[in-house]
């Protein structure tokens, strides 16, 4: 075997021996394992309106007023709602939204908070200084009265159709912009400080020597080696944005009825608190769950990638 050959299966066989002494610190964590089985059966909870909607043969946003407020049966296992809807159905589809929601909008302003941190922490000086004021001002905005605000703007206004401003898919998407808008500013000061620390350090300097630019030495050199915070930090954004999701919702901000997401449910089911609890009770139950199993599991993620943990 060749030198180079042996390196690099030596080089395999420590990130295998990282990522197994992670996993196993990930599992000492009991909240974090209680928290993935939870979030796994979320998962398969809200995917299981696939196969079900059609093997019970109901239509979740046809309305019957005759069955308003049945109770479970067998062909509602968990009633039906102030329209006569399928509740376990709506709650499974109102999952996939929510759901889909925290991860678009983690994903998108995440992304764009990695890129705004890596570019102040590399390049410094001016730059740095005017992206961190551009940050610090947004974290000083008045979050939720921002978000009611950008809710509330009418999409005919910016050029859209009446018909597609009254859809699902507007309400959908209205949401996962407005909160990627705003929710970024955590993940671009850890991007930052990971990066000030990373551009020091010997195989960066030894990538400026070998003339390599910048855009190379970021994607290359300081992005796989800032990845353990952002991934804790992306991780713990999901719980939040699904939380503020929710709320958005609840205030007739978010996901435009008749379809379904956990914080609209439970803004029609405020009403109805003293004739059918239940209705509140099921979306703001698995709102509670998925936002506690998210941030447990991002500390069971800070613990396992923390190296600090075996001391």
């Amino acid at each position: 075997m060749s030198v180079s050959a042996l390196e690099g299966a030596v080089v395999v066989e420590q990130a295998v021996g990282t990522w197994r002494l992670r996993w196993q610190r990930f599992r000492q964590h009991r909240g974090a394992m209680a928290s993935l089985v939870a979030l796994l059966l979320l998962l398969a909870f809200v995917l299981a309106a696939f196969p079900l909607q059609p093997l019970l043969d109901i239509d979740p946003y046809a309305t019957d007023l005759l069955a308003r407020f049945d109770p479970p049966s067998a062909q509602h296992l968990l009633g039906t709602d102030e329209a006569g809807r399928d509740v376990l159905l709506r709650l499974m589809i109102g999952g996939q939204v929510s759901l889909l929601v925290g991860v678009l909008a983690t994903a998108i302003g995440g992304a764009f908070g990695v890129m705004l941190g890596v570019s102040a922490g590399y390049f410094g000086g001016r730059l740095d200084e005017f992206l961190m004021r551009f940050t610090d001002g947004m974290i000083a905005l008045p979050l939720l009265p921002l978000l009611i605000v950008l809710g509330a703007l009418d999409l005919t206004k910016l050029g859209f159709s009446a018909e597609f401003a009254r859809s699902g898919a507007a309400g959908f998407w209205r949401i996962v912009v407005i909160i990627s808008l705003v929710d970024w500013t955590a993940t671009a000061r850890i991007a930052r400080a990971s990066t000030l620390s990373i551009k020091e350090r010997d195989f960066v300097r030894a990538a400026w020597a070998s003339g390599a630019g910048p855009l190379y030495v970021m994607a290359t050199h300081v992005l796989p080696n800032i990845a353990t915070p952002l991934i804790v930090a992306i991780t713990l954004t999901i719980g939040r944005v699904i939380l503020l999701e929710s709320v958005l919702s609840f205030l007739g901000f978010g996901v435009v009825p008749p379809t379904p997401s956990w914080g609209n449910m439970l803004n029609n089911a405020q009403e109805l608190v003293t004739q059918a609890p239940a209705l509140a009770i099921y979306p703001g139950l698995l709102i509670f769950i998925t936002v506690i199993a998210v941030n447990f599991l991002g500390d069971g993620l800070q613990h396992a990638f923390d190296p600090r943990s075996d001391r």
